[in-house]
């Protein structure tokens, strides 16, 4: 894969730098600067090579339309503080005024374009569309730096078409998630635990079955452990359930069986009255959830105590560890403790330790976790995943 020195020298000239600025608002402030900070790197170093530096990036998922409330303002302000130096802000992808801030660029200087995603061009599936969006932003500069690990694996006119229209390279994010994520996948230390969580167990299929053949341990949490108590016949009252991955989820444990691999569910639940912060709940057996004083209209909405503890200890023990999906709705204070117990665990072992990005990054950040106590914080949920699934990532495959 192409890096930052095959462009060779960048004094002087225009670099255009797609990141992940996709950071999550709330009343237009940012309530999670992991992945703005995740980009510093490559912007500094490219500020002190005297390059003039042009940042593109989408938040939310506008469709093709501006809309207030994804702007990328609050994070041009946020940029600004972090680096310590001034970024200008310009309201449009493509146009006039893009054009001229981008013209007043001098070596070091560094401009945000608004939100990608306000134009269809950006994510249409009609490749000519795509091309033209992306020809337009071409004609901004004279290198592309693909920094944006999250869309790596999306096939969108700044992602791919545009690192095809010039010389193009990864930058230091996206080199050091690929480095990270081929620990994971080529001769991870052992032993290697994964503990997967989340709502749908669905969301994780790929992952599950790539995964059988490199780990020793799978530790299963979140919503989706659910489908996999169903699948050993247990009842789940009113959880979280899919049905129809019943039977996929029957062969993984039996494959998981056949290869020796371990596929620990809970022991235990926290089961409550319904879905909100303040409902009544208490603890009961994994595998009577439905004893619980709320019978079967009951809700499961984190993993027990015991379950965490032996989660924490299996953890304690392993070399490499990743992690993908809280255990339980940790918005709620009353259902965060399983993905705190999990995320201290993370923290306290000796083994190498990656967050796969996403919930599970806004978890440990939102529990009072700092990033510098995890071997790694990925910034891209979904291309985590399907790295690790064994697929080709069209973002990456253009810089090879």
């Amino acid at each position: 894969m192409r890096t930052i020195e095959s462009l060779g020298s960048l004094a002087s000239r225009t670099v255009i730098v797609r990141c992940d600025l996709n950071v999550p608002l709330s009343d237009g402030r940012i309530t999670d600067d992991g992945r703005i900070r995740a980009s510093l790197a490559t912007i500094s170093e490219l500020r002190e090579a005297g390059a003039k530096i042009v940042l593109i990036s989408h938040l939310g998922r506008p469709k093709g339309v501006p809309e207030a409330a994804s702007s990328l303002r609050p994070v041009a302000e946020r940029l600004s503080e972090l680096l310590g130096a001034p970024v200008a802000f310009v309201a449009e992808t493509v146009g006039p005024d893009a054009q001229s801030a981008v013209a007043a660029l001098t070596d070091g200087d560094v401009v945000l374009l608004e939100n990608l995603r306000f134009n269809p061009g950006e994510t249409s599936k009609d490749p000519d569309e795509r091309r033209a969006f992306a020809a337009q932003l071409a004609a901004y500069g004279d290198v592309f730096i693909s920094d944006g690990f999250g869309v790596v694996h999306r096939a969108q006119a700044s992602v791919t078409d545009l690192a095809e229209l010039l010389p193009s390279a990864a930058g230091r994010l996206v080199a050091a998630e690929l480095d990270v994520l081929r620990r994971l996948t080529e001769d991870p230390a052992r032993p290697y635990t994964v503990v997967l969580g989340g709502s749908k167990v669905s969301d994780k299929l790929g992952v599950i079955a790539h995964l059988l053949d490199r780990v020793d341990t799978l530790l299963i949490g979140g919503g989706m452990l659910f489908t996999f108590l169903a699948a050993q016949g247990h009842r789940v009252a009113g959880s979280l359930l899919e049905e129809d991955q019943l039977d996929t989820v029957r062969g993984y444990l039996a494959q998981a069986e056949a290869r020796g691999v371990r596929i620990v569910l809970p022991t235990d639940i926290v089961v409550a009255e319904s879905f909100s912060a303040d409902a009544a709940h208490e603890i009961v057996p994994a595998d009577a959830i439905e004893s619980s004083r709320f019978g079967a209209s009951g809700i499961g909405l984190d993993i027990g105590p015991e379950t965490a503890a032996a989660f924490a200890a299996i953890i304690a023990e392993s070399a490499t560890v990743f992690w993908n999906g809280p255990m339980g709705v940790f918005e709620m204070e009353a259902f965060a403790s399983g993905t705190r117990t999990v995320a201290r665990a993370l923290t306290e072992t000796d083994g190498f330790t990656v967050v796969g990005g996403g919930d599970s990054a806004a978890a440990v950040r939102a529990l009072g976790f700092s990033d510098d106590q995890f071997g790694h914080i990925s910034t891209g949920g979904g291309a985590s995943l399907e790295f690790l699934e064994g697929a080709q990532l069209p973002g990456l495959e253009v810089l090879s």
